[in-house]
């Protein structure tokens, strides 16, 4: 007869794993969802492990505290150009009195020691007067040098330095957020009306140069009257935080009210960017729409620029 084999200690076994199966599901899943999220998190679709956030710079950590923004804007107006330019004229200015100064008085010294005010005509102090001729006369080729220097530095023109962009609100503000859509739409629209205001081979601009510095003002105003809005956001900002709890809902009612008007300026803003982007593109067709759209944008932000205006 056959011998029948013992399977209760592998039936023992295979019970205790499958006791643990929920275990090792769970663990699965886990380290299943460290690389892979949840498809209701992705919209459906499995979503690729992302990388991790890179670390903020240190510079970035740097500009959120008001001190050291502060220093870095004060180094940054020392190094500019117009700047080292006027000290470089005040130097040279400082240095020609200098010289002017030394030469008058070697030559009263001159004058005083040849008369014979000074000692006797005869003697040691003849010496003494030819020297302070000399030496007069090297001064005052100095003072000659250093005017004529200083003349060159008063007629030199410098190019116009790129203006520094303004600072942001702080981070916790919530009119952060829209002053960089504003620095974004800005950079935008310089480059496409410098794109608008190149000729084409037919040796015109695809809108006239007139429309072109209209929008370019108008945007400009805009964007002030927006900067104003922001800052007045700000302000009560500053003051709702520093105020009783009692008062805070009303003040910060005051600051959502605002900030939409701030998003609308910012609507605004991007039509005329729009349409100047509209313009560029259907540059080729013709200029008759491009001008069209870009007058009909300029028009319409000049009108919220003044009513932006008068808010504040």
């Amino acid at each position: 007869m056959t011998k029948r084999r013992d399977f209760s200690e592998f039936n023992a076994k295979l019970e205790k794993h499958l006791e643990r199966l929920p275990d090792y599901a769970q663990r699965a899943q886990e380290k299943l969802q460290r690389y892979f999220p949840p498809v209701e998190q992705t919209g459906g679709k499995p979503a690729r492990p992302q990388p991790p956030a890179p670390r903020p710079s240190f510079s970035a950590v740097a500009d959120q505290v008001p001190a050291v923004a502060e220093a870095r804007a004060k180094w940054q107006r020392w190094n500019e150009p117009t700047a080292k330019h006027q000290r470089r004229v005040r130097r040279t200015s400082r240095v020609l009195t200098l010289w002017i100064l030394v030469t008058i008085l070697l030559g009263v010294i001159t004058v005083l020691a040849g008369t014979g005010l000074i000692g006797s005509a005869t003697g040691p102090e003849i010496g003494q007067a030819v020297f302070a001729g000399f030496a007069t006369l090297v001064f005052g080729t100095f003072s000659v040098r250093t005017g004529l220097r200083l003349r060159e530095l008063k007629k030199l023109e410098l190019p116009a330095a790129p203006s520094a962009p303004p600072p942001l609100p702080p981070a916790g503000s919530i009119a952060r957020e829209p002053m960089e859509r504003l620095a974004e739409s800005e950079a935008s629209l310089r480059e496409l009306l410098r794109q608008l205001s190149v000729p084409t081979s037919l040796g015109t601009t695809a809108v006239p140069e007139v429309s072109v510095a209209d929008a370019r003002a108008t945007a400009d105003e805009a964007a002030r009257a927006l900067r104003s809005l922001a800052d007045r956001i700000q302000a009560i900002e500053r003051g709702r935080n520093a105020a009783p709890e009692r008062e805070r809902a009303a003040l910060h009612t005051a600051v959502t009210k605002l900030r939409e008007q701030l998003d609308d300026g910012l609507d605004g803003y991007g039509g005329l960017v729009a349409a100047a982007g509209r313009a560029v593109a259907a540059s080729s067709n013709g200029m008759g729409t491009s001008r069209d759209s870009l007058t009909d944008a300029t028009d319409r932000l000049a009108g919220l620029a003044l009513a932006l205006k008068d808010l504040g």
